[in-house]
């Protein structure tokens, strides 16, 4: 299977060759890497263009936001599934995607999903917090649960059905589109156990509560496009459930994203409702 991934650039260079080298070095070589870049002013391209022997597609020009940049790159894709990796992000081992191709293959799903580990900025061995994920079940949407987005990897198929990111929330964009495809429209997905991104950390939705508020604010507006029901009280409950993500200072113990009993996890009962032109392309 061929693997598109899509790398949305601006302004990158601290961290950019990090992550052009983690997709040089998986095991699996059907891949179509596609970066797009938001017309950077420092050495972004100068990187870009050390690693273009490995780069299927590369634009650089103006765009709107980080989900444009996405779309662009989700248009040139030509793989049989699809997936998004940061510009500072790298992943976790060099037999990453072929484990989500043999997870696609042996379990003919339409979606899948793994595990995400935060760490610090300048040395990705010191973890700040663990995604754990769960096996993937529709309802657990109904608590606020998603699966970790920068994991996330999708038949390009269905984007013809069902759409791309929806640039309008914002940092809300990736809960979006995952509701759509997962909760919306019931499509399946399988959860690989396995590490699958390490993950700087640092975000717009993150860096204080005033940034919080907002996001919560779109996670809201995400849900009730999608029928999710309560969407009020789930969109509270969406940043609450992953308090427990952080690592104990004292245990240093990782527990699941989702740690709901099994008996509630699997029948939840809310309680109440309440532009520019082209500076530098090119495609191989």
């Amino acid at each position: 299977m061929k693997v598109s991934i899509i790398t949305a650039t601006l302004n990158s260079e601290k961290y950019l060759a990090d992550c052009l080298q983690s997709v040089r070095g998986q095991s699996h070589k059907d891949i179509e890497h596609i970066i797009i870049d938001g017309k950077s002013t420092d050495n972004t391209i100068k990187i870009v263009n050390r690693f273009k022997d490995g780069i299927a597609h590369f634009i650089s020009e103006t765009d709107k936001g980080l989900y444009d940049a996405i779309n662009k790159g989700l248009s040139l894709a030509t793989g049989d599934i699809v997936g998004i990796l940061n510009s500072d992000d790298i992943f976790a081992s060099d037999d990453v995607i072929s484990k989500i191709v043999s997870c696609f293959e042996s379990c003919n799903t339409d979606s899948v999903y793994g595990d995400l580990e935060f760490v610090d900025p300048g040395n990705i061995n010191a973890i700040t917090r663990i995604w754990k994920g769960v096996p993937y079940k529709r309802n657990r949407f109904l608590w606020g649960w998603m699966p970790a987005h920068p994991t996330f990897y999708l038949k390009r198929s269905l984007l013809f059905d069902f759409g791309f990111y929806e640039n309008h929330y914002f940092s809300a964009a990736d809960y979006e589109f995952m509701a759509r495809y997962l909760y919306k429209h019931k499509i399946s997905s399988t959860y690989l156990e396995q590490m699958v991104v390490k993950m700087r950390t640092g975000g717009a939705s993150n860096g204080n509560i005033k940034r919080r508020l907002r996001a919560n604010r779109r996670d809201y507006l995400a849900m009730k496009r999608n029928n999710i029901p309560f969407s009020f009280f789930v969109s509270i409950l969406k940043p609450i459930s992953k308090l427990h993500q952080y690592k104990n200072g004292i245990s240093k113990q990782v527990v699941r994203q989702f740690p709901l009993t099994s008996k509630v996890a699997d029948n939840p009962q809310p309680v109440a409702e309440s532009g520019g032109k082209p500076h530098v392309s090119y495609s191989k």
